[in-house]
């Protein structure tokens, strides 16, 4: 396992609206899958990558989380929670979160994963673009990990050529839900303020301010209840 010292959160703080009735009692990243909460797939896997420092946000049914996994000293990892009491999108909810986050003054860059995705991916492979962002104040300001467009998403969000995000190509690919932020990039939020991340990604992108690569391995957008099960079945 590589020791480094950058910290990575997952977005928890959704509702889950399209997932009930299964989350009208029940947080969406707790909901199980194959044989554990959905969550857990992600302390685990960013636990072997070595990110030992995690945020986790959450808002509806926030204390069912923090019940559910502490402190994270069962997945060798160390929980923080950032409690949101409004609804802040992404880019409002990783900008409160930011103080737990990142060094500040060393520009230090952070993985966010979304908790409502599967994916095999190995985190570790992500240590490259964080170094790459850190150690250059005058780079990128985002590296998204990109899929294969889904049945329920044919359109695809961004055009990925090369290794660059552009506002036109010939692969428009969809975003995984995976990324690595520099805190600038979040510059423009105001503190608790619901604001989205895709406005952002996109005057970065237009900038060229962001890199980006192609994951084909296992991966699934955990939206429905159908797509709950059919991972299941996969994985059972």
């Amino acid at each position: 396992m590589a020791v480094h010292p950058f910290k990575a959160m997952i977005l928890a703080a959704g509702r889950g609206e399209r997932m009930r009735p299964l989350t009208d009692t029940l947080p969406k990243p707790l909901l199980r899958v194959g044989n554990q909460m959905l969550i857990e797939y992600h302390l685990r896997n960013l636990a072997q990558a070595g990110f030992l420092d995690v945020v986790i946000n959450h808002a509806y049914l926030g204390h069912m989380i923090e019940a559910a996994l502490g402190n994270g000293q069962r997945y060798g990892i160390h929980i923080t929670y950032s409690q949101e009491t409004s609804v802040l999108e992404t880019a409002g909810g990783i900008t409160k979160a930011l103080p737990l986050l990142t060094n500040f003054s060393a520009n230090q860059p952070f993985l966010v994963i979304n908790a409502d995705i599967y994916c095999q991916m190995n985190y570790s492979t992500l240590l490259s673009p964080l170094q790459r962002l850190w150690s250059n104040p005058a780079s990128d300001l985002a590296h998204l990990v990109l899929v294969d467009n889904p049945q329920h998403h044919p359109a695809g969000d961004f055009f990925l050529e090369q290794d660059r995000l552009t506002k036109t190509g010939q692969h428009k690919l969809t975003f995984s839900g995976i990324g690595v932020y520099r805190p600038q990039l979040f510059n423009q939020v105001m503190p608790d303020t619901a604001t989205k991340l895709s406005p952002l990604l996109h005057q970065a992108i237009s900038a060229d301010k962001v890199s980006g690569e192609y994951y084909h391995g296992m991966w699934m957008d955990i939206g429905t209840p159908e797509r709950l099960q059919l991972l299941n079945v996969q994985l059972l």
